[in-house]
């Protein structure tokens, strides 16, 4: 082991200037010998397969970003279920019980998200105000 503290970087500091030299080289040679032909179609944007319509500054219903953020919500805590069932013999009726409080807690807040309309995404609910 050497005794200078910063040599035991320097394997450390080779493999960064390997990745660097192959990245830099792997962009060097696309650019040297790919072909540049461009045409109408390949400088066209492409939007999952559909041609583009309207101005990309288009405005968004609020209740796109809602759903999302509700489904990351939800998403999270349906993950902590996972650790509850793999030790719920080890936490015994305690645990069962725990977890009941924390299903409500989630219903809880499921029902009140769909009781004011964000899940609702017909025309009926934009034509009353809602989100």
């Amino acid at each position: 082991m050497p005794d200078n503290y910063f040599a035991r970087y320097l394997p450390l500091l080779i493999h960064l200037v390997i990745v660097g030299i192959v990245a830099c080289g792997m962009v060097l040679l696309s650019w040297l010998i790919g072909w540049r032909r461009p045409t109408r179609a390949k400088m066209a944007p492409y939007e999952c397969g559909m041609a583009p319509i309207g101005d990309a500054r288009e405005r968004f219903s609020v209740k796109f970003y809602l759903v999302a953020m509700l489904f990351i919500l939800f998403d999270v805590e349906a993950v902590f279920l996972y650790p509850w069932a793999i030790i719920l013999r080890d936490l015994k009726m305690f645990g069962f019980w725990e977890m009941i409080v924390y299903i409500d807690i989630v219903l809880v807040g499921f029902f009140y998200i769909w009781k004011k309309g964000v899940l609702d995404w017909g025309e009926a609910s934009m034509k009353r105000g809602g989100f």
